[in-house]
């Protein structure tokens, strides 16, 4: 092997791990954003907030710990936001809730028993919240098939027959198409795409928490923060003989999520469903695989530009068609949430009534329902399920 090529399997696989992390979860992200209450513009700086300082988290921790450590906005926790929608105090407590869940990561990772004490989470119980966290976007696409048929078939149909043949690019395939629908669902209705807005900016909300957003979002999406992204993260790493600067990691994107919150972001952590591009065996020699953080990092700052483009798209986008994307980038989640949450045969009561529970997406006295399927998922789980 020669030695530029030694250079060039990590350069090159940061950038696709920036490419397949960006382009098969924006649209999450941003149905997550929306949902809570954001704006066009409070949305395109939500994406541009945290693409660029993961970005930057990326850089400068591969650099300092030579360890291929892959960041990412929480996926789940956008889906979290979809399944609760807008609560009390609107788009500034929700934004105030950002903030808390930044400052929890930051503690959790500083202080070490509070580390543990969310890794004792059962399993299964966090699985189940979280499988009923994704089937509501999940059932999205068959929802937008029967509401436009004619621009979400051609989507569900590339998604199939990229599955097929190519699965890691089956959602920004999946998402090509959906572009190609939405500018020719623009072009017959006359609606003008205003170009203008291409160039994203930063948009300030002051941070209002109320207690109801804190129970509501900040709890739950600490929790599913790190429990199917940070954790996760850490384990895909370990798998491939790395071993994962863990303090410093959660330390920093907890808070880069306080820093980005005021801008929109949501929540950013360890990647965990592409970390392996970055850590695996495609990434090149082991001992150069961490040129691969480097690379992502700089290639999710030049992906950051883009972010008024997709927003802009998503605002003359067909009803349901960005909804429908995010669920098929979500339903492998869901499949793998499942198959966790039901694996344990003694457990499934619990399990099965968190996952009820929290896919319900009920209000009570103000609180969400991933919050309340927590709670009954653990008290069941203590008092009816004692190994």
């Amino acid at each position: 092997m020669s030695p530029a090529s030694t250079w060039q399997q990590p350069v090159v696989a940061g950038v696709v791990t920036a490419l397949v992390g960006f382009t098969s979860s924006f649209a999450v992200v941003l149905a997550g954003l929306r949902a809570a209450g954001a704006s066009e513009d409070q949305a395109e700086s939500g994406l541009l907030a945290l693409t660029v300082v993961f970005g930057v988290l990326a850089v400068v921790l591969g650099l300092v710990h030579r360890v291929p450590v892959t960041l990412a906005w929480s996926t789940p926790g956008a889906a979290l936001l979809v399944s609760t929608g807008t609560v009390d105090g609107g788009w500034a407590a929700a934004v105030g809730a950002f903030a808390v869940t930044g400052l929890l990561i930051a503690l959790i990772g500083s202080v070490p028993w509070l580390g543990r004490l969310v890794a004792r989470i059962p399993t299964e119980i966090a699985q189940a919240m979280l499988a009923g966290i994704l089937l509501q976007l999940c059932l999205a696409p068959f929802i937008a098939l029967a509401d436009s048929p004619a621009y979400v078939a051609p989507v569900l149909v590339a998604w199939l027959v990229a599955m097929r043949f190519r699965p890691r690019w089956a959602v920004p395939f999946a998402l090509l198409v959906a572009v190609a629908a939405i500018l020719v669902s623009a072009q017959r209705s006359g609606t003008a795409i205003d170009t203008g807005q291409f160039v994203p900016t930063l948009t300030w909300t002051m941070p209002a928490p109320t207690w109801a957003a804190v129970i509501s979002i900040a709890l739950p999406l600490t929790v599913v923060t790190m429990a199917s992204q940070n954790l996760p993260g850490a384990a895909v790493l370990r798998s491939f003989g790395f071993e994962t600067p863990w303090r410093s990691s959660v330390v920093s994107t907890g808070l880069g999520t306080a820093v980005v919150a005021p801008f929109g972001g949501h929540a950013m952590n360890l990647a965990a469903l592409s970390a392996a591009l970055a850590a695996g065996d495609e990434a090149g020699p082991r001992e150069r695989r961490w040129i691969a953080s480097v690379s992502s990092g700089v290639a999710y700052l030049v992906i950051a530009g883009s972010a008024g483009l997709v927003v802009t798209l998503a605002a003359v986008a067909p009803a349901g068609i960005i909804e429908a994307v995010a669920g098929l980038a979500l339903i492998g989640a869901l499949v793998g949430s499942v198959e966790g949450a039901f694996a344990e045969p003694h457990h499934r009561t619990s399990s099965g009534l968190t996952f009820l529970l929290a896919a319900s997406g009920i209000t009570l006295w103000s609180v969400g329902a991933a919050f309340w399927a927590l709670l009954l998922g653990l008290a069941v789980r203590a008092l009816l399920e004692r190994e």
